[in-house]
């Protein structure tokens, strides 16, 4: 089982490494294994019809996300809610770290020394109890922390690996993103590298979280089931998925959106020819309610990533003291920004990059031996 779990994600990381081999004469795409990534390349302007085609596809899956009942769901009955709880310590204990790291990154302030190059992460990670402590009040005492302590270290050990996953393909479509400030900490490189890695930790665990919180109203769990039957031939995913890894690296820029959905297809094929749950599993029966909403904890996230990214270069920008800042490079749709760096039509990326997440740690689990059931109805 082990192999059959291996080989394809390999797959995922060789594919595009053979074809980089004959395309460029470097045998590698500029700036590839640069750390954190720090190039920037020439991506091409805005364009009209592909901004267009791009705005259709995002809103027919806001359409659906929105008034599911217009394309087939017919919904469940409405579950009573959980008895409330008061919230707990951790909470208020994430809400002081959250808002003292906020404050620091954004103020840049030096009173605290080089603390201030650290702020990110425990930013980060308060949030992540913050969002814990209101899944306890709202589920009767039921949270990840509460009941499945383990669950969270383990999330963070496995978010760093997928997020170092996921970078590897961002070389290959000549960076859509990429850390200009990096150079600017008082570090060495190693150390610089550690606290990249550290940062990664907070990825998953935060997006699990806010799928727990999204499980504790009801109306949003019923409201996606029984819904149109998906059911996929993984075998189709698998070849689809890895034939757009290889066209991506030949066209980068005219398939930089292969980064989200090449590895996307790869994982729910992996997973389904072992027959292991996904989300997906799910859907085949008619029920999107675990994938929409993983999708959309991703998307809400993805405001708070890009918020607080945007203050902490934004409001003051001497000294440079966030290394995390990143910036987009996106082709053809880079305009009509939402907290100045991200493009509106880059945010519907998060939704499948939340699903991504989700298999990322199923398939690490399968293949470690760990439990990786987060889901509420399970506490």
């Amino acid at each position: 089982m082990r192999l059959q779990l291996i080989w394809p994600l390999l797959a995922t990381l060789l594919v595009p490494l053979a074809v980089a081999w004959l395309v460029y004469p470097n045998h590698l795409p500029p700036g590839f294994g640069e750390f954190p990534p720090q190039f920037q390349g020439d991506a091409p302007g805005f364009n009209l019809l592909v901004f267009i085609l791009v705005a259709i596809g995002a809103a027919f899956i806001s359409a659906l996300v929105i008034w599911p009942q217009k394309f087939g769901f017919k919904g469940a009955p409405v579950q009573p809610a959980a008895a409330k709880k008061p919230l707990p310590w951790w909470f208020w204990a994430g809400a002081v770290v959250t808002l003292f790291f906020w404050w620091l990154m954004w103020s840049h302030s030096m009173l605290f020394g080089e603390l201030v190059y650290w702020s990110f992460t425990p930013l980060w990670w308060g949030f992540i109890f913050v969002l814990d402590g209101l899944v306890y009040h709202r589920n009767n005492g039921a949270s990840l922390a509460s009941r499945k302590p383990w669950l969270l270290g383990v999330a963070g050990l496995v978010s760093i690996v997928g997020w170092v996953y996921f970078e590897f393909f961002d070389y290959f479509v000549l960076e859509n993103w990429y850390y200009p400030q990096a150079d600017q900490a008082p570090w060495s490189q190693q150390l610089l590298s550690i606290e990249f890695l550290l940062t990664y930790s907070t990825v998953t665990p935060v997006l699990f979280q806010w799928y727990n919180l999204l499980n504790t109203f009801p109306k949003l769990v019923a409201r996606y089931q029984n819904g149109p039957k998906m059911p996929l031939n993984a075998n189709w995913l698998l070849a689809i998925g890895l034939a757009l890894l290889a066209v991506m690296v030949i066209w980068p820029y005219p398939f930089f959106w292969v980064v989200w959905i090449g590895p996307f297809l790869v994982l729910i094929a992996t997973l389904q020819r072992l027959n292991i749950w996904t989300p997906f599993s799910d859907i085949a029966k008619g029920n999107w309610t675990a994938g929409v909403l993983i999708a959309v904890s991703s998307l809400l996230n993805g405001l708070f990533w890009e918020f607080w990214n945007f203050g902490s270069h934004f409001f003051v920008t001497e000294p440079v003291t966030n290394p995390n800042y990143w910036v987009y490079n996106i082709p053809y749709v880079n305009v009509i920004h939402l907290f100045s760096e991200m493009p509106l039509l880059g945010y519907f990326g998060y939704l499948p990059f939340g699903v991504i997440v989700w298999l990322f740690f199923i398939w690490s689990g399968k293949l470690i031996g760990f439990d990786t059931d987060i889901r509420q109805s399970k506490f």
